[in-house]
């Protein structure tokens, strides 16, 4: 649990990491997140001398792999985009939407029937999403974006089927060429700020890499040892703190019309919540062998 908590927590504090980073710009800080994950990967790899998967690594899966980094550079570029130019809420609100996003999913492809607690979250969820443009004046496609991207990730990650630190590895290194052909052109055109304006600064842009690598591997530890109603709770925490620093310490705007948009996506999260936690306890009772088996073996 305390694993759990602490990727949540951390992922929760990005919008007090990223800014640290200006005045480099969302997709130079972008790449070199890229370039600098794919070393972290590799120093946990040695050490934990695990490379025998890479002889395993069939095309199907390579080919997940890249995909997966694709939509995971889309999610990440946007991520920072928007808490460096003072969207930091609307980015919480995208993980907000998050699990109703994987609802969805689980109807379009996994051709799943919702119980009627889970239609009446996804029409909350719709809800909130017009009266959000109704505010915004516009949709609110910082949030559709990554919620879109972010489900897309992790349906991706599903079918590919492979642990967190080696999937980083094989999506960081199908991003890196290109990451570092960006960075060096930058440099060439003299518009770069990686290494130009001090060793602090360069250090921080250095640990992006560690930065994204320890709340994953954080998050691998409780995904392995916590049943999934524990984890679904745990994963309200990033974006509760990230609307929390929007709010309270980058002092976005908040005018009653956003406050609704709001109060309807949490109302849809407590029903989905709710209904799961219900179904959850049914299947116990319905099955003798889940009954019997401690928490954790669900």
């Amino acid at each position: 649990m305390a694993f759990g908590a602490g990727a949540y927590g951390l992922w929760g504090l990005f919008p007090l990491y990223w800014p640290l980073l200006k005045p480099a710009g969302a997709m130079e800080i972008l790449a070199q997140r890229i370039m600098w994950s794919l070393v972290a990967v590799v120093v946990l790899l040695t050490v934990r001398r695990n490379w025998g998967w890479i002889r395993a690594l069939r095309p199907r899966r390579l080919g997940l792999l890249s995909l997966a980094a694709l939509v995971i550079t889309v999610n990440w570029g946007i991520y920072i985009y928007s808490v460096n130019t003072g969207h930091t809420i609307e980015a919480a609100l995208g993980y907000f939407i998050n699990p109703l996003i994987s609802v969805l999913f689980g109807v379009l492809i996994f051709r799943e029937r919702l119980r009627a607690w889970q239609w009446a979250a996804v029409g909350l969820g719709t809800a909130a999403v017009v009266v959000l443009t109704a505010d915004y004046g516009r949709l609110p496609w910082i949030a559709l974006v990554l919620a879109f991207s972010f489900g897309t990730y992790g349906l991706v990650k599903k079918f590919a089927d492979m642990p967190s630190a080696e999937s980083l590895g094989v999506e960081t290194a199908v991003l890196f060429l290109p990451a570092l052909v960006f960075a060096l052109v930058l440099q060439g055109r003299g518009e770069a700020d990686f290494g130009h304006h001090g060793v602090g600064h360069t250090v921080l842009m250095a640990t992006t890499g560690i930065v994204t690598a320890i709340p994953l591997m954080m998050f691998n530890t409780a995904a392995t040892r916590l049943p999934m109603s524990a984890i679904g709770m745990l994963q309200y925490l990033a974006p509760v703190l990230q609307f929390l620093i929007g709010l309270l310490v980058q002092h976005e705007a908040m005018p009653m019309s956003r406050w609704a948009g709001f109060l309807l996506v949490w109302l849809a999260l407590v029903t989905l919540t709710w209904d799961g936690l219900a179904a959850g306890r049914r299947s116990r009772r319905a099955d003798p062998v889940l009954e019997a088996a401690p928490e954790g073996v669900h």
